[in-house]
């Protein structure tokens, strides 16, 4: 028997993989470390009917302290990005939306600075338009390679991808992104990196980066910002389990070192309640919750 070309793990924690660190155990962690692992991964878990879920570093996902009864196939290993002649990067699902800018960067190519600091992946960030400081994936994103619904190999545009505020069609239409090519501008390698140094200055200045999050938990509602709406309502602190409002920036649900996927729902709830009573506005997550209803 030929050895599989991804390594497998059975009944095997999620936390660790899961920005939150929260979430059961799932059936099955796959970890392939190729385009072509990910896809003989997911043709062979499909052959055999099982359920799977494909993430990258998890940073926007909570699963249940339930666990997961599947596959859950971990890209972080799928990793590589280039910068073309013309000033064109493409980079691989799994290389991480940071080492995106520093490419960028590298190269004295601009556009893609406010990539710096933003946990995800490239997968993760196009699956759901990743955006901080006035930019968003789908300004930069010119088309890419995805595993259709039958897990055939496809190119698609961005203008097929359907992007919005924190959404894309990639879950309507069954893809998984394999990688993806994003435009850049010329530019000033020394201006570049002070920008992406003043993002991140400003991003540990202002956000609860000492602690596991999933970054902003609710999307900015229309004519509002969430965390100055969860502020006003005077939820900074709250707590539920180990689960609390940040003090720091009251967007942000952090884990003190002992929640549980439960305690983060839970809190969220109380949240979004809370600001709808007080103010009439209902906030969305942005958060996925897995297999569980917000």
């Amino acid at each position: 028997m030929l050895p599989l070309a991804y390594l497998i793990k059975e009944n095997e924690p999620l936390a660790p993989y899961c920005s939150m660190r929260v979430g059961g155990n799932a059936k099955y962690i796959v970890l392939p470390d190729s385009i072509s692992a990910l896809g003989s991964a997911l043709r062979d878990l499909a052959f055999k009917g099982e359920r799977f879920i494909v993430v990258g570093n998890c940073s926007n996902l909570v699963f249940p302290d339930s666990g997961f009864d599947g596959a859950v196939v971990v890209t972080c290993g799928v990793r590589g990005v280039s910068c073309g002649a013309d000033g064109t990067l493409e980079a691989l699902c799994g290389e991480t939306l940071s080492s995106l800018a520093r490419c960028a960067r590298d190269n004295s190519r601009s556009g893609l600075e406010f990539c710096h600091g933003i946990p995800g992946t490239v997968g993760g960030g196009a699956f759901m338009n990743a955006g901080a400081y006035g930019g968003e994936i789908s300004q930069r994103l010119t088309e890419c390679t995805v595993l259709d619904n039958n897990l055939e190999d496809k190119t698609v545009s961005a203008a097929e991808l359907g992007f919005g505020y924190r959404k894309s069609a990639f879950a309507d239409k069954g893809y998984v992104l394999l990688s993806a090519k994003f435009s850049t501008l010329p530019g000033d390698r020394n201006e570049i990196a002070a920008k992406m140094e003043d993002l991140m200055a400003r991003r540990k200045k202002s956000q609860p980066l000492e602690y596991p999050s999933c970054g902003s938990a609710f999307k900015r509602p229309e004519g509002y910002y969430a965390g100055a709406l969860i502020e006003q309502c005077g939820l900074k602190g709250t707590r539920v389990g180990g689960a609390e409002v940040s003090e720091k920036h009251a967007g942000f649900i952090i884990n003190r070192g002992a929640a549980t996927a439960s305690d983060i729902l839970e809190l969220m709830r109380l949240v979004r309640d809370r600001v709808l009573k007080n103010t009439g506005v209902r906030l969305e997550p942005e958060i996925r919750f897995i297999d569980t209803e917000f």
